[in-house]
């Protein structure tokens, strides 16, 4: 029995000895990780971008040396080099000679109609056949009050236009390339179609401004202020290089406003804190 205490006394003795020195002190934690909500950047996944464009001539590419749509193979590869941008599918629904109210009823076509509703980006060539009408209608009697009255009827049907589309997909965004003067190079003296096709341009921009997702890409300059020659051979249509700067114009307008966001998604970041 005295030898149990004697052990027990040098074992408290030791326990003693090595904790003399020594403070308890509380098991150090680490703080709880936060969570941090970040953005996902546009390109972080690289998206199909689907486009309808629609209309005219213009759109159908009437001019283009490669059969292939005018501005649209332009500007397709433009648009596939967009970091966000993976690869663009077009779908054309442009045909020569084609008037707003001819549009109007195409956009009720079940073809035209599913396209809409899937598509991103819808691009209209439009108005230049209506000027045209107002030119032949009144051949023997030509009045400037003419191309106001065709003016007032352009922006009822162009607005009708911008409905039905709407109506299809709320979630597109539209763009409406303006119209140009192609006689402005060889009869530099006709300030008055000048003055027409500059009103008209006008009111193609005041309907495209109701609409939220709605743009208005001007090209009247790129035709009338350039030493080159950017028309076909009819002297009417844009030729490769007029629909190349018609793309480049497009293209601008599209990185600076109307390209579809990659959807606002938040990823988490676990986050140590000390």
């Amino acid at each position: 029995m005295k030898k149990f205490f004697t052990l027990l006394i040098l074992s408290l003795f030791f326990l003693c000895s090595c904790g003399g020195s020594t403070q308890w002190k509380p098991h150090s934690y680490k703080k709880t990780a936060k969570i941090v909500y970040k953005q996902v950047p546009a390109d972080f996944i690289p998206r199909n971008l689907t486009v309808v464009s629609a209309g005219d001539s213009l759109t159908q590419g009437v001019g283009d040396s490669s059969n292939k749509g005018g501005y649209l193979p332009f500007l397709k590869k433009m648009l596939e080099k967009e970091k966000g941008i993976k690869e663009a599918e077009f779908y054309n629904f442009g045909v020569k000679g084609n008037r707003t109210t001819q549009l109007l009823k195409r956009l009720q076509s079940p073809e035209m109609k599913a396209a809409i509703s899937k598509a991103d980006l819808v691009i209209l060539t439009i108005g230049g056949n209506d000027i045209v009408k107002v030119l032949r209608d009144n051949i023997t009697d030509l009045q400037f009050s003419d191309f106001t009255r065709g003016k007032e009827e352009y922006i009822v049907h162009l607005t009708q236009i911008m409905e039905t589309i709407s109506e299809e997909n709320p979630n597109a965004a539209i763009v409406l390339i303006g119209l140009y003067n192609p006689f402005s190079k060889w009869f530099a003296n006709m300030e008055e179609l000048d003055q027409i096709v500059k009103e008209w341009n006008h009111a193609g921009q005041s309907v495209m401004a109701n609409y939220p997702n709605a743009y208005f890409v001007s090209i009247e300059d790129l035709f009338n202020k350039n030493s080159e020659n950017l028309l076909y051979k009819d002297n009417f249509h844009p030729n490769d290089k007029g629909y190349n700067l018609i793309a480049q114009r497009l293209n601008q307008t599209l990185g600076e406003r109307t390209l579809p966001d990659l959807e606002k998604n938040s990823y988490m970041v676990s986050k140590e804190e000390n």
